[in-house]
């Protein structure tokens, strides 16, 4: 959809792996896409399981020899200040495409890079200095990389979404200086909850020095204000129609202090194991079995909640 876009920039992101954050990421794409809205993907993982999802490894191993990953983008601005587009970057995987009902829809995508794990050391490098002055201009210019770029091609698309790595890194935090908003996948145990505090922490940490640094500038810079548009609950395991006990116990204190998308994401191997090899996420697949309308349906209401959080930035917490 050429114009205005109607959600923005949204980070997907945690600091646990294995939560079904691709899986989510991958999902909400394609649902919006059938919907007839255009999506642009940025895998920042280097597992490139989000890149994966929609391409063959051949396909991915030819767009590695042409320069042409998120990987290569960053090397480019490490090695000459940066000439390289993001635009210069961006893939339509063919077979999902193909999928989508609505013929005005699209799925674009920006792959990610095995090797992409070392270009956080490299962009580290290029931070401090030996004045204030210096540590604040090197700070801006590194973590607002992305969002320049990305204000050149982004008004071409209703959506941006972009997976991140499970860390704090500055690979994550370059996408959240570029992001409207953030979601949280988190399966309902100890390990995948224990650290929402200190994730939503660390953002509102890094909002605040990044605006801080930028009234200080020598030169005009746009303060940042990612808003928390909620966690969604993954791999839930239903017994009698609601989440299982242990599951809605570990739900329910996040919910005491976080905004809570009221849909989940259910468990399914059998389902979600096959999609990325086929190219194809479960929400665009034809099976009509109960589960597999009941699992359809839970995406769409997800992405019908990500849309009112977009309206409302965050709005009220679901009780």
């Amino acid at each position: 959809m050429k114009g205005e876009r109607i959600i923005g920039v949204i980070s997907v992101m945690n600091y646990k792996g294995g939560v079904g954050k691709t899986t989510l990421s991958a999902n909400i794409a394609a649902e919006l896409a059938n919907r007839g809205m255009h999506v642009l993907l940025i895998d920042l993982d280097p597992q490139t399981n989000l890149t994966l999802s929609f391409m063959q490894f051949e396909e991915w191993l030819a767009l590695d020899r042409q320069e042409r990953t998120i990987k290569h983008w960053y090397d480019d601005f490490l090695d000459s200040d940066g000439e390289l587009s993001l635009g210069d970057l961006i893939v339509t995987p063919y077979l999902v495409n193909q999928r989508l009902e609505n013929n005005r829809g699209r799925i674009d995508l920006i792959c990610s890079h095995l090797e992409l794990i070392y270009v956080d050391m490299e962009l580290s490098s290029r931070l401090g200095g030996n004045t204030d002055r210096t540590i604040r201009s090197n700070y801006l210019r590194v973590l607002s990389r992305l969002r320049l770029k990305l204000d050149e091609i982004k008004d071409s698309y209703d959506i941006v979404l972009i997976d991140c790595p499970p860390n704090f890194n500055l690979v994550t935090q370059n996408a959240l200086v570029a992001s409207d908003g953030y979601v949280v996948p988190a399966k309902a145990d100890y390990l995948s909850t224990l650290g929402i505090d200190t994730l939503i922490r660390h953002v509102h940490t890094l909002k605040k020095r990044y605006n801080r640094f930028c009234e200080e500038a020598d030169y005009p810079m746009e303060k940042i204000d990612p808003q928390e548009l909620g966690v969604v609950f993954t791999m839930i395991s239903f017994y009698s129609g609601e989440p299982i006990a242990t599951q809605r116990e570990y739900m329910n204190q996040v919910k005491r202090d976080h905004t809570c998308f009221q849909s989940y994401m259910r468990e399914n191997k059998t389902l979600f194991a096959p999609a990325p090899e086929t190219g194809i996420p479960v929400i665009l697949t034809k099976g009509q079995s109960t589960l597999q309308e009941n699992i359809r349906n839970e995406i769409k209401q997800i992405v019908n909640e990500l849309i009112t959080f977009h309206v409302n930035y965050g709005g009220q917490k679901h009780e």
